[in-house]
């Protein structure tokens, strides 16, 4: 097979499963949205838009729909044309329930314009009072970011010594032998990447096992000047037990096979305690880095998330209780007041709205009958007009209930019902899924998981971009660096929407950040 015909079969391929996706979206209530921007080793500045829904049989899915070429700049008018384009392109600009992005400012600017454009069309729901969500996977990353400034000193000194013993074989196999001459259990070394504040947080950790064979391998080797003091091992050892909070924090929410927007509100509550209460410690060091990430939190978490909010309360484990259970510790006693109101009050504006939309599906379907009806019956007219006009004993008791005011009418609406029931408690070590609890529940409340479906897909993180960034970092690599932007897009996209038909999934949801050093065996 020539490279012309491989080309040629596997661009017939994408088109084909592009025709079956746009399907399959069609028959999507609405879908939400999440983007980023990548810079290939080729210099050339790519988008991501991959979207999230949930399908008729409760499952979360998620589908890459382009990975195309944005040119510079990219200011935010730029990225919200491409953004529309893709959304007319899949025929999906009425369908979107929000769209997820990190904290640029350009996205901003996108999200506001993008915003206008829909409100203008009356596609969003209340007016997109959530449609715009930020990346809490980022505003995560900042807060840290900004307390470990704290031992920023103490974090170079032991990334320098890790890669200095990483450059020599014999330096590892010193390393090593102190190690089991100590009896350590621990058998490896991690080095970070600086930007990524879990991996810093994993390095630490690992190299607090090792504090002693730091200054023991200090003795032998001069030129190893990386040793930490004893003082320094301490505030390491304390800033990981506030930073190991938050790195449980960061992998429950970075999840994609599983909804996350439901899973937040109880993490941000646990990290504001702990903050709150490490802001007042007696240790002058955790005392400032704990209040320097108070001020980020306040920032971005000061106001109510209603996304964050109305999703906790669809988690049938969670309701309105664990709202009122967590806004008294996240604000003050009166914006807690407020934001709880304001909580209920936009899901109440939610519910009408599906109610709406329900009721006029009810009655368009209830003409189209009547009008099929009418068409069977049009050749039999004078015999259906006399038929009708018999009233049956089953028509005069529905005109006698009616007269009599009797009918019955559900007097509790289905949130109603929902919330008055007590929190769902699932049995002890079994694992909760929140989608298969209200597709077990559809029919009993027929409005409120329509709902459901669509808010608890909302993704509040980034991390699919990321992972189709790591894909796209093995197909664009130096030797395969000449492949046009539509090869790169028709190989990404391709291989994603084969892997979801036969239910494959990826070896790795995102690239290793960090590197991990095993130690050789020491003689």
């Amino acid at each position: 097979m020539s490279r012309a015909t491989a080309k040629a079969l596997c661009f017939d391929t994408y088109e084909l499963e592009k025709k079956k996706l746009k399907n399959l979206l069609n028959r999507v209530h609405k879908v939400n949205i999440t983007t980023d921007m990548w810079t290939s080793c080729q210099k050339i500045s790519y988008m991501v838009v991959t979207c999230h829904f949930i399908d008729s049989e409760w499952r979360l899915n998620r589908r890459v729909l382009n990975f195309c070429n944005i040119p510079p700049p990219h200011s935010g008018h730029i990225i919200a044309d491409a953004l529309h384009k893709c959304f007319r392109d899949w025929g999906i600009e009425n369908k979107i329930y929000s769209i997820t992005v990190d904290n640029a400012k350009a996205n901003d600017v996108a999200m506001r314009h993008l915003r206008d454009v829909f409100n203008m069309r009356k596609s969003l729901i209340i007016g997109g009072k959530l449609f715009h969500v930020r990346c809490c996977a980022h505003i995560t990353n900042l807060l840290v970011q900004d307390g470990l400034g704290e031992i920023s000193v103490i974090v170079d000194c032991v990334r320098d010594g890790i890669k200095y013993l990483v450059a020599s074989e014999g330096r590892l196999i010193k390393f090593a032998e102190i190690a089991k001459n100590l009896q350590l259990s621990s058998k490896k070394l991690i080095l970070d990447v600086p930007t990524r504040w879990n991996s810093t947080y994993l390095m630490l950790a690992a190299a607090i096992e090792f504090k002693e064979v730091f200054a023991m391998y200090g003795y032998n080797d001069r030129q190893f000047t990386w040793v930490p003091s004893h003082e320094d091992w301490a505030k390491v050892e304390v800033a990981c037990q506030l930073l190991g909070v938050f790195n449980r924090v960061t992998k429950i929410v970075s999840g994609s096979d599983y909804p996350t927007s439901n899973l937040f509100l109880p993490e941000v509550w646990r990290m504001k305690d702990v903050i709150t209460k490490k802001c007042v410690d007696e240790n002058d060091f955790i005392r400032s880095m704990a209040q320097k990430m108070k001020s980020k939190f306040d920032k971005y978490w000061g106001e109510c998330n209603l996304l964050m909010a109305i999703a906790a309360v669809l988690d049938p484990r969670f309701k309105l209780v664990l709202i009122r259970f967590c806004f008294p510790i996240i604000y003050r006693e009166a914006e807690a007041t407020k934001n709880i109101e304001l909580v209920e009050r936009t899901l109440n504006e939610i519910y009408s709205v599906y109610v709406d939309e329900y009721n006029s599906n009810l009655v368009e379907q209830n003409l189209q009958s009547n009008a099929q009806g009418l068409g069977c019956s049009s050749h039999s007219h004078s015999i259906t007009e006399i038929s009708e006009s018999v009233e049956g004993g089953m028509e005069m008791y529905e005109s006698f209930l009616k007269s009599a005011n009797t009918v019955h009418h559900p007097i509790k609406s289905d949130l109603e019902t929902y919330l008055e029931e007590g929190v769902y408690l699932p049995e002890k070590g079994l694992e909760f899924n929140a989608l298969d609890w209200w597709k077990a529940n559809t029919l009993k409340y027929r409005i409120l998981s329509k709902v459901a479906k669509d808010i608890l897909s909302t993704p509040i993180t980034t991390v699919t971009s990321e992972s189709t960034f790591s894909a796209g970092g093995r197909v664009i690599d130096p030797h395969r660096n000449s492949l046009s932007t539509e090869t790169v897009q028709m190989l990404l996209c391709g291989a994603d929407w084969v892997r979801s038909m036969y239910g494959l999934k990826k070896n790795s949801m995102v690239e290793q950040n960090e590197e991990q050093i095993a130690l050789p065996e020491a003689n």
